[in-house]
């Protein structure tokens, strides 16, 4: 689904430290001044840097990354089921092995069928039940299949492809519900462009990068190898299906820099547009057949409908009756025996992300209860490990961010009154979640089965597409969570101007109760700083505090806004990836603006919070210096080369390295406290350095 949510990637944000009136209160009878508060702190609390993982070989004016985190880097493996590992790591591993315990428990319990424990253990042990799988082979998807192959005409192929989208198969374009963008007192369904099994549409067109091209044989291999365990004696048939059509749709598809223009991408249509559109396909049917009994519709990328319905009539009825095959064997591939899980591994494990060996057995299956029952396990996590008083803590400390941002809004010396007025008008009306739902979903109507591993991936799917059709018509459901809180990430939702932090993230290693509060701003504070700033991003900025899109900028405002942002993309166009490529600064422009502002207004929370006093010395280390070492070594990381070839194609956050080093090098207080001069690596002239927020 492409659904227009900005996260953290891998959410480096948790609590602040006590403030310091939390330090002396409520004991009134302590005479302490603030500096004695400060000289305490100091001999209680570490400086919360890992100097261990330094290395002080590199200059942090060349390398503040390597600077912080060079010894770890150099002596640690990546996990050989992992396509990269780092400080996040701990978290979600710890939030995995903490599911698996309750998992297992519901598994062992003897509870009533229909309760929420029975469909969690039994889903489980359907994961688990390897025997019953293996005897199975591809049979779970027999009647599927020999659906597929009794369409006689293409409009029952596309009447059997939207029931496929129920049950969670890939088809040419997707949909999903979302609060209206214009009127956000409804929903409204979106539909956009899908239906390619490789990571981006470059990757069938560029015809002069290596990894491509191995990838595009090796994708072809892999649809022949499924369709002939399947059974099918056409399997390099169908691959030839395959690819021909997604070729085709990859040349029609826009490319991921268009696809980030939310104004380019909201195109209200009627069903009648729709089909003066694409007259081939009969889209009333076809909206019906999806559940979506409405006339209006978000058409995310007009022109590839348009081409979409010429390759829907030009394509010949077998070779889409392969491709949809293919597509849904390969949505359940994980599901079925080993062979096919083998196969799948091969190609999206290892060729596509670099890995050496597959999941555990018990990761894959907590991970698939996880997909299928997330709320009901994270009312078990949250019961279990989830600490309340965090929620009061977030909030103090979010509250000091925004009043940081407030202040940062009001001394931008590039923006007008009226401008400034609007902005902080929508800072105001942020709203936050912390923590877990207030209501969770409830799960009652989905049957689960202790050996029907197939049936139940596709049970849950139906009754998730089924809760997100019912929403059209309805009220807006401000409570709902599109993050279980066993997540360790965070997202700012545009539509809402809210800012979610689920409960695995509020933990060690990113929040150090034993520490001084100034690498707690630099990491955590820094990344909830980020959420705000996605507000104001360069596609956050489009929508007002209640979420409208709408424009809220003079001319002249917008005009410098967009100079600064384009400034930030050169910069990021700078930074090599892998030998020869490059970050594309435009892609990655929403992340690096949150990374750089929220870095910014973090800072200037950590000055208010030490009021007026200097911060003391710790571990060698004056208050400004351990605030960016905290920025810095939330983001050690390593990467595999195979997964960084995906993620400069499809995700829009910049890699670890670049996160550190290409805000700092934009912040003024950065250069002093380093003492970092002209001929360092990292420096730019004052007059090159960005600042938006």
């Amino acid at each position: 689904m492409m659904m227009l949510r900005s996260t953290i990637l891998f959410g480096a944000f948790v609590l602040s430290a006590c403030s310091q009136q939390e330090a002396t209160a409520p004991d009134q009878e302590s005479n302490q001044t603030q500096t004695d508060v400060q000289e305490t702190l100091q001999l209680v609390l570490g400086s919360g840097i890992d100097l261990e993982y330094m290395d002080t070989s590199v200059a942090p004016g060349d390398d503040f990354y390597r600077y912080v985190n060079g010894t770890w880097l150099a002596n640690t493996q990546i996990p050989a089921d992992q396509s990269n590992y780092g400080a996040f790591s701990v978290l979600a591993d710890e939030a995995e092995e903490h599911l698996r315990t309750l998992i297992e428990e519901a598994a062992a319990a003897d509870a009533a069928i229909g309760s929420d424990l029975q469909k969690v253990g039994d889903f489980y042990q359907s994961f688990m039940n390897e025997n019953l799988i293996e005897n199975l082979g591809s049979n779970p998807l027999a009647v599927s299949l020999s659906e597929i192959a009794a369409v006689t005409n293409k409009d029952e192929m596309m009447q059997v492809m939207t029931a496929m989208n129920y049950i969670g198969v890939q088809m040419p374009f997707g949909f999903y519900i979302d609060v209206d963008e214009r009127q956000t007192d409804q929903y409204v369904p979106n539909v956009s462009q899908s239906g390619l099994g490789l990571p981006d549409r470059d990757w069938y067109l560029v015809s002069d990068n290596e990894t491509y091209a191995n990838a595009r044989r090796a994708y072809s291999n892999y649809i022949d190898q499924l369709m002939s365990l399947a059974g099918f004696p056409n399997g390099e048939e169908v691959a030839d299906s395959v690819l021909q059509i997604e070729n085709r749709i990859a040349q029609a598809h826009w490319d991921r820099v268009q696809n980030r223009q939310r104004e380019l991408t909201y195109n209200k249509l009627t069903i009648a547009d729709l089909q003066d559109l694409a007259p081939s396909i009969d889209w009333a049917a076809t909206m019906q057949g999806l559940g979506m009994f409405t006339d209006e519709f978000i058409i995310s990328q007009p022109s590839y409908f348009e081409e979409f319905g010429n390759i829907w009539s030009e394509v010949r009825l077998a070779q889409w009756k392969n491709y949809t095959s293919f597509k849904l064997i390969n949505a359940f591939a994980s599901f079925l025996s080993q062979d096919f899980v083998d196969a799948e591994f091969t190609f999206e494990g290892g060729v596509l992300s670099g890995l050496e060996e597959n999941r555990p057995r018990w990761k894959r299956g907590v991970d698939t209860v996880d997909s299928a029952l997330g709320e009901i396990v994270g009312k078990l996590y949250v019961e279990r490990y989830f600490q309340e008083e965090a929620k009061v803590r977030m909030d103090q400390l979010i509250e000091n961010l925004r009043d940081g941002f407030r202040v940062g809004i009001d001394g931008l010396e590039w923006m007008t009154d009226a401008t400034k007025a609007e902005a902080q008008d929508k800072l105001a009306k942020f709203t936050t979640k912390i923590g877990y739902p207030d209501e969770w979903k409830d799960y009652s109507g989905l049957d689960v089965m202790e050996n029907d591993l197939v049936g139940n991936v596709m049970r849950s799917r139906r009754f998730e597409h089924n809760r997100e059709v019912s929403k059209l018509g309805q009220p807006i459901d401000r409570g709902e969570w599109y993050m279980t809180p066993h997540t360790v990430n965070a997202y700012y939702n545009p539509n809402m101007n809210e800012i979610v932090f689920p409960a695995a993230i509020l933990q060690p290693p990113f929040f150090n109760v034993e520490a001084d509060d100034a690498v707690n701003y630099g990491a955590i504070g820094a990344v909830i700083g980020h959420e705000f700033s996605h507000g104001f991003d360069d596609q956050g900025r489009k929508s007002d505090g209640d979420g409208m899109l709408r424009d809220w900028w003079t001319e002249a405002d917008a005009r410098a806004f967009s100079e600064r942002a384009d400034a930030l993309v050169a910069q990021y166009n700078q930074f090599e990836v892998l030998p020869g490529k490059y970050l594309n600064g435009a892609f990655t422009l929403g992340e690096n603006i949150g990374d750089l502002s929220g870095l910014a207004v973090a800072y200037k929370a950590y000055q208010l919070s030490l009021d007026g006093e200097e911060a003391p010395v710790i571990d060698g280390f004056t208050g400004d210096q351990r605030f960016f070492m905290g920025w810095g070594q939330v983001w050690r990381r390593l990467y595999r080369d195979e997964n960084l070839e995906v993620r400069i194609t499809s995700d829009p956050h910049s890699h670890s390295e670049a996160r550190a080093n290409g805000v700092l090098r934009n912040i003024d207080i950065w250069y002093e406290a380093f003492d970092v001069k002209e001929d360092d690596a990292l420096y730019l002239p004052p007059s090159q350095r960005v600042k938006i927020w």
